[in-house]
């Protein structure tokens, strides 16, 4: 589990579409092989490390469901260590299990972003939602996705700072409003299922 706070802008040192190599310093604290790291939101487990890299195996199920299909040496990526019992919840509960790629339409500070049509019942004022690991308060779902308010310390401190019209985000929907729609569905009417 993680918090959707990033903890540092990490970069892309090398992916030859199996095994990913990121520089960073900060996650790499007392990191051991075995341990989780979100890369972007995308819940990845450390195969190998160094004093200033880490190294995941990346399956083909994540290259299909997260953006990092795309990804580009050099690139910065939002990077956050799992959450230990004892830290802070300053996001909400974020699973690092991407749901879907979507698309920014608008930049920051007022950030659109289209998702695919079946996240779109998850998307509630208020809410939370998960863009590129970041953990987010939506400011206005919409017809094809959902409007957030990006603060300048978090445009500066992860990528959202950098996204542009096009760019595509992972999306990670509040795993609780997953849960409590599974309840209440078998409880549901046929027709209405």
């Amino acid at each position: 589990m993680f918090t959707g706070i990033v903890e540092e802008l990490g970069t892309v040192e090398s992916f030859d579409g199996s095994r990913l190599r990121i520089g960073a310093s900060r996650v790499l604290e007392g990191v051991v092989l075995g341990d989780s790291i979100a890369v972007s939101g995308c819940c990845l487990t450390v195969v190998a490390n160094g004093a200033d890299w880490w190294e995941a195996d990346v399956s083909q199920e994540t290259l299909d469901r997260t953006s990092l299909r795309g990804v580009t040496i050099g690139a910065p990526v939002n990077l956050e260590r799992a959450v230990r019992l004892a830290d802070r919840l300053g996001g909400h509960l974020v699973q690092g299990h991407v749901d879907a790629v979507g698309e920014v339409v608008a930049p920051v500070p007022d950030q659109r972003v289209r998702v695919p049509q079946h996240l779109l019942r998850y998307m509630v004022e208020k809410g939370s939602v998960t863009v590129d690991g970041v953990s987010l308060t939506i400011v206005q779902p919409l017809d094809d996705g959902f409007t957030v308010a990006i603060i300048p310390h978090t445009a500066a401190v992860t990528t959202l700072g950098s996204k542009r019209p096009g760019d595509l985000v992972n999306i990670e929907v509040d795993v609780m409003a997953k849960y409590v729609e599974r309840l209440l569905t078998a409880h549901l009417p046929e027709e209405a299922r």
